[in-house]
């Protein structure tokens, strides 16, 4: 409990190298930092970490934050806290597990991270406890496990609840995408193991879910007309194809060849990008004098429309397009797992705009949409 004079020890470690290659549409950062950093990548754990301990205020002051030097730690915390690792000059999945174990050789009572899935495997793997709850900040291009808070202010959320005796623990799943597998344009994820965690419905994302029903191919097909008559029929119009199986699948029965983890972009009946990043994306838009549309599809059971497998999609894209021009596009079975669209976009502005929303159109089948209330932690 807070404020009983008794200091509690948490734990802190920051993967620098995580969601570096997510603008530049890499689809994973896994082995190439240095090449997204030569191609101007900024940091992303890091800051995010940041948010989350000033999200925290003055909350933490009878907490001793225990943590790595320089880019792995220190560099992003805005408290007092104490250096027990010295983080070398090149880092690597090796050096995450080496940082645990002795953050964990200091009596940490929870791990506070940011970084990604492949972060999180490093540090299930190195931890000498299997009971030692983690609570991850969001900052990879993908997170499917269950242990990451829905955003760096959400994990301060759940990071106080849970020093004041809030929130009982529970184990969650590890789950990790084949990035070789993955940037070949296939979907293969697989569970790596279990981890602990507070357990809060509100603010941690709960583990993605890939929906698939077999009926649905009617739905597909009519979502695809709708969507073939109302958007691509108009050849002024710019359609910006999020990523993921639904909206590949749509795309494809139009004619189209999209990508199934890339943005792509139509005009017309023509398609005039294939797997572009925010570069790429913010050109065309630029040059383009019609109407945009920008179609997403919410991930199964996490329920995130913006800010999880498409930061090609970043702040600069987003208004470039307008917020009005975003249309979710669901069907029937992923919506049984989605109760609202959660944004983290990434920018605390736009974040609100969305919030301020209150609710976005989906569209659920032939000239049928409905509204879904928007989430923003």
């Amino acid at each position: 409990m807070l404020g009983t004079g008794m200091a509690r020890r948490v734990g802190l470690i920051v993967n620098p190298d995580a969601g570096l290659g997510g603008r530049l549409g890499f689809k994973g950062s896994d082995g190439r930092a240095a090449e997204a950093r030569a191609a101007g990548a900024e940091d992303r754990s890091g800051p995010r970490m940041r948010q989350a301990l000033e999200r925290c205020g003055n909350r933490l002051e009878d907490v001793e934050i225990v943590t790595c030097s320089g880019r792995m730690g220190s560099d992003w915390v805005p408290v007092e806290h104490t250096v027990v690792y010295d983080t070398p000059v090149t880092t690597s999945a090796d050096t995450t597990r080496d940082a645990v174990a002795i953050l964990c050789e200091a009596g940490i009572e929870l791990l506070l991270y940011a970084g990604g899935d492949g972060t999180t495997r490093d540090i299930i793997e190195a931890l000498p406890n299997s009971e030692l709850p983690v609570i991850g900040v969001p900052g990879g291009v993908k997170m499917h496990s269950g242990c990451f808070a829905a955003s760096p202010n959400a994990a301060a959320e759940v990071l106080i609840a849970w020093l004041e005796g809030d929130l009982l623990l529970a184990r969650t799943e590890v789950m990790d995408l084949d990035e070789d597998v993955y940037r070949q344009g296939s979907w293969s994820v697989r569970m790596y193991g279990e981890a602990m965690m507070p357990a809060s419905p509100r603010w941690m994302q709960g583990a993605k879910m890939r929906v698939q029903a077999t009926e649905e191919d009617e739905v597909l097909e009519a979502l695809g007309q709708h969507i073939g008559e109302v958007f691509v029929a108009d050849s002024q119009r710019l359609i910006i194809w999020g990523s993921g199986g639904t909206l590949r699948t749509i795309a494809e029965g139009i004619g189209f060849a999209p990508t199934l983890l890339g943005i792509d972009v139509t005009l017309g009946e023509e398609q005039v990008g294939t797997d572009l990043n925010e570069e790429s994306l913010l050109q065309l838009i630029k040059e383009h004098d019609g109407e945009c549309t920008l179609l997403v599809s919410p991930m199964g059971g996490q329920g995130f429309l913006l800010g999880r497998g498409n930061l090609q999609l970043s702040p600069d894209v987003l208004r470039a397009i307008g917020i009005d021009a975003v249309l979710g596009v669901v069907t029937p079975a992923k919506m049984l797992t989605v109760a609202h669209l959660r944004i983290d976009t990434g920018d605390h502005e736009l974040d609100l705009e969305f919030q301020a929303k209150k609710y976005l159109k989906v569209l659920q089948g032939y000239r049928t949409t409905r509204l879904l209330r928007v989430a923003v932690e």
